[in-house]
């Protein structure tokens, strides 16, 4: 394929305790699961991950200024999706593609897990799938880099 390109996988807050908190709305698999499947998908497709994740906000913003060069970022905004009007800022600031990814359907569960601040400036929202939303977020937003 050649053109290796540098993408951002960043998970908020929570996120640290897949694989036991909740199982029943975020399933049973863990962070390090999320991993595995996403290199493995990147090791043959000429992707480099850098992996994030917080529970601080400002760790998240500070994280997606240090990283402005990547070619574009998976996030996963879990709480802060509804709340962060400065992580939106964020991404805004670095003009970098964004696909916001959500383990569960978030417009199938409270009326507040519907309305994403991130997703307006995202260049599209995977949600529903467990782990598999950010493998697919992965799969769109680096054909996505790659057409442009």
């Amino acid at each position: 394929m050649g053109n290796r390109m540098n993408i951002l996988v960043v998970s908020g807050p929570n996120l640290n305790l897949l694989g036991t908190r909740e199982p029943d709305i975020y399933g049973t698999s863990s962070l390090d699961d999320m991993k595995k499947l996403l290199l493995a998908y990147a090791g043959d497709h000429d992707i480099d991950l850098d992996f994030f994740q917080s529970n601080l906000e400002g760790d998240i913003i500070n994280y997606i200024h240090r990283n402005s060069e990547a070619r574009g970022m998976v996030i996963n905004p879990a709480a802060f999706t509804h709340t962060s009007v400065a992580i939106r800022d964020a991404i805004s600031a670095v003009q970098m593609p964004v696909v916001e990814v959500h383990l569960s359907n978030i417009h199938a569960r409270e009326e507040f897990r519907r309305i994403s601040l991130i997703a307006p400036v995202c260049v599209g929202q995977i949600s529903g799938f467990g782990i598999n939303s950010y493998l697919l977020g992965l799969t769109a937003l680096s054909d996505y880099v790659r057409k442009k």
